[in-house]
């Protein structure tokens, strides 16, 4: 994954927003809070891929314990249906943020549609 960071002038860190790429829950994921242990935003690529019958990228629950693990103040899943290889749909990962009770935290797009967000002593950004 990829962390984005955006800076003041006197750089200060104002907003992170974290990328998860196509990747698993694993053990290394617990680094990120560590070292960056307030993101704003965290993009969640899902679609639980299975190749040979190994999940190769986070399904619906796979997404909801990256969350619980990096804690973004907002979590927006993406790349879910991209492909016909994807064996999660979006709705798996709606029903575990559920069980989790994690609904506040979880903004959900459709494809076109953009997220607007606040950075600290600042005007609005719109990312695209």
């Amino acid at each position: 994954g990829s962390m984005l960071e955006f800076q003041s002038a006197s750089g200060a860190a104002t907003f992170r927003i974290y990328i998860t790429g196509d990747t698993l829950v694993i053990d290394e994921l617990k680094e990120i809070p560590r070292r960056y242990p307030t993101i704003d935003v965290a993009l969640l690529h899902l679609g639980g891929t299975r190749v040979l019958g190994l999940l190769v990228t986070m399904d619906g629950k796979q997404g909801v314990e990256a969350m619980r693990i990096v804690n973004p103040r907002r979590g927006i899943p993406i790349h879910y249906n991209d492909y016909d290889r994807f064996e999660s749909p979006l709705s798996d990962f709606q029903e575990e943020v559920k069980a989790a009770g994690l609904q506040d935290r979880v903004h959900y797009l459709r494809h076109g549609e953009t997220y607007n967000f606040e950075v600290q002593g600042s005007a609005a950004m719109r990312p695209r």
